[in-house]
């Protein structure tokens, strides 16, 4: 286990490289040369050089990406603020496995590599309204776990997530992080009416209050609100800044499972892009408070990394014409 203390991973989260500026140079003047007008090709040549920055090379390269869907069970759910039974997280990891999910769909579509990792769903977090979800040995293991996932060789990770009642902790980290209380942050998940609804925004009140004295740090936040599969994204976040590999987040969870990091390091998620913003009413105040504007806006709630694998189409058509159009020059075409 890469984490033996919450110290020892709090000094890997202040310890962050900034990535290659030279490489970033590199790719905006290329960008310059290339058969268009500077700038028009919008955020696809920004994407180009923020991929040059974390992989650290001028010409950037997406030979391996790979989507994590992290999966765990929450005992929060006893509160009734999922509108489907805990057992469905089981039941979606064996889909996953089958191939009959979307997001195996759409990682074949991406050229994406896919990853399933359950994280002990028979034995759910701590139901945080009258407990911390996770110790700290609990919590030290899920974020080991998604540490360890993210190999030096990737070029690009998708994470994403699988857990019933996991928009709860979700609202909780971020309602715990940046304040307004648990209404603003609290939307209807799976789909819980307004009876749900009112449980969700309970149990989040509930468990604020009982954490008060967690609120002030954000790995406590994230193990005392959180959940495994949220912990497990977090490190896996953390490994992909340590190795060099640009990360695209998914929807509410992914990013609130995130979130930790850019509160512990200002620049904590600069190697990350939103893929895209959910449905999920918390979202997009969320991505608004991290500072990162979503690539994408399809009215998706899915969860699994599904957005993110769409996202990973648009990153390879940044890259395509980055690498393959012609410079003026080449092409014989006069320059303005």
């Amino acid at each position: 286990m890469p984490f033996k203390s919450l110290d020892e991973l709090r000094a890997a989260c202040l310890d962050l490289p900034l990535g290659s500026d030279a490489a970033a140079s590199a790719v905006a003047r290329r960008q310059d040369t290339l058969t268009k007008p500077q700038g028009s090709l919008g955020r696809l040549e920004g994407i180009a050089a923020w991929l040059a920055r974390w992989q650290g090379r001028d010409m950037p390269k997406l030979d391996r990406v790979k989507v994590f869907v992290f999966a765990g069970n929450h005992g929060v759910t006893a509160q009734g603020v999922s509108a489907y039974p805990s057992e469905v997280t089981v039941q979606m990891v064996a889909n996953f496995a089958g191939g009959g999910a979307a997001i195996n769909q759409l990682a074949r579509i991406a050229g994406a590599e896919l990853d399933v990792i359950p994280l002990d769903l028979d034995h759910p977090t701590g139901d945080f309204t009258q407990v911390p979800a996770m110790n700290d040995e609990a919590f030290l293991a899920a974020v080991s776990a998604g540490y360890g996932a993210v190999t030096k060789d990737l070029d690009l990770v998708c994470f994403g997530e699988m857990g019933i009642g996991n928009t709860t902790p979700a609202a909780a980290i971020s309602a715990a992080l940046f304040g307004g209380g648990a209404e603003k942050w609290t939307g209807r998940g799976t789909g819980v009416d307004d009876a749900g609804l009112v449980r969700k925004i309970t149990a989040i009140e509930t468990g604020l209050k009982r954490h008060n004295e967690a609120l002030a740090d954000p790995l406590l936040v994230a193990a005392a609100l959180g959940g495994r599969e949220l912990a497990a994204i977090f490190g896996a976040t953390l490994a992909a800044r340590h190795h060099g590999v640009p990360v695209l987040l998914d929807g509410f969870v992914c990013t609130a499972a995130a979130a930790p990091l850019a509160r512990l390091h200002p620049a904590g998620l600069a190697h990350t892009l939103a893929a895209h913003v959910s449905a999920e009413s918390g979202h997009r105040r969320l991505l608004e408070a991290l500072g990162l504007p979503p690539l994408l806006d399809l009215g998706m709630r899915l969860g699994e990394g599904s957005g993110a694998c769409l996202a990973v189409n648009i990153v390879r058509s940044a890259l395509e014409c980055h690498a393959r159009m012609a410079s003026f020059a080449e092409a014989g075409v006069s320059e303005n």
